[in-house]
């Protein structure tokens, strides 16, 4: 499942969740320290890993 990363607009804390595509998509986020719904999503780098054929 793909990690999306947030800011809170409210207390500025960064934090991260662990989403399926759906609950991104369907649910809204909330601050976990200050239990704000004004968080922003951050643009966050990613890596794929792939499977050599010999």
């Amino acid at each position: 499942m793909p990690t999306y990363e947030y800011r809170c607009e409210a207390c500025d804390k960064e934090f991260s969740a662990i989403l399926s595509i759906d609950e991104h998509e369907l649910e809204e986020q909330t601050c976990p320290e200050c239990k704000s719904n004004r968080v922003a999503q951050l643009l966050s780098v990613f890596t794929a890993q792939t499977s050599r054929k010999s």
